[in-house]
């Protein structure tokens, strides 16, 4: 019997378009995908990719995606945006379907902000769910699910390579678009200052997080800011080049020859 795979894609803003170029080089190999994780803009990839839209909509989509279509600013009490532009895209990409609804089985991860748990959602309105997992304290207003107070998954746990494990994956593949190797050239504005500061906390919490049987695919997107728009086509591309470079130790992994 094949072994499961497993790929989870991690939290990181905009630079969080690279799992699409990761999902590109995996489907030119021929690598199926039998379980998917996300936290953040890693869940936003996840659910739409596992929903069964093609890749190559998905990098058009990307590539034409501006920030304006995502920004709802409220008056400031929990968060400085209400997050439900981000609600209804996601809704409409995936057809206002659930989790357990998805050919492929996908786990969205958010934070209970009030127990400093990660919550594992695998059921329930997809677009809900990612809402959650994408709440960045100070910049997106917390969302309430089943009594909890949740927010961004990445805050505990950047690439949700546990939940694979949890869920049957016998092969897991991490994607980390965190800051490293490099910083942002600059910082601009109040959310680039709260996303700079959270980053670097959940690349402190994740260190301790990596299994040693993981695979762990780093793109080389520190240089963007979370809120680089302007630059999805290069981060795209390093998604891409991370990959490629990985192929090899995963082919290996299934029991492949490249």
């Amino acid at each position: 019997m094949a072994p499961k795979v497993g790929l989870a894609l991690g939290s990181g803003g905009v630079r969080g378009f690279a799992h699409l170029g990761v999902l590109k080089v995996l489907e030119e190999y021929g690598i199926p995908i039998d379980f998917l994780a996300g936290s953040s803009m890693g869940s936003v990839v996840a659910v739409t990719y596992a929903s069964g839209i093609e890749l190559r909509y998905l990098i058009k989509l990307a590539e034409h995606l501006r920030r304006s279509l995502l920004v709802d600013y409220t008056v400031p009490r929990l968060g400085l945006l209400k997050g439900e532009r981000v609600r209804e895209l996601v809704a409409l990409l995936t057809k206002n379907r659930r989790l357990e609804e998805l050919p492929i089985p996908t786990a969205v991860v958010a934070t209970d902000l009030l127990t400093g748990e990660a919550v594992v959602l695998r059921e329930g309105p997809i677009a809900d769910a990612v809402r959650a997992s994408v709440a960045i304290p100070g910049i997106f207003e917390p969302v309430e699910w089943q009594g909890r107070l949740l927010v961004d998954g990445g805050v505990v746990d950047r690439v949700p390579m546990a939940a694979l494990r949890a869920m049957g994956a016998d092969v897991v593949i991490g994607v980390d678009v965190s800051r490293k190797p490099a910083p942002p050239e600059r910082i601009r504005s109040i959310y680039e200052v709260i996303l700079q500061t959270i980053d670097i906390m959940e690349s402190q919490i994740f260190q301790g997080r990596i299994h040693p049987d993981d695979i762990l695919i780093t793109p080389a997107v520190g240089q963007h800011s979370p809120l680089s728009f302007q630059n999805v086509s290069a981060i795209i591309a390093e998604g891409e080049r991370a990959a490629r470079a990985a192929i090899g130790t995963i082919l290996e992994r299934l029991g492949r020859v490249g």
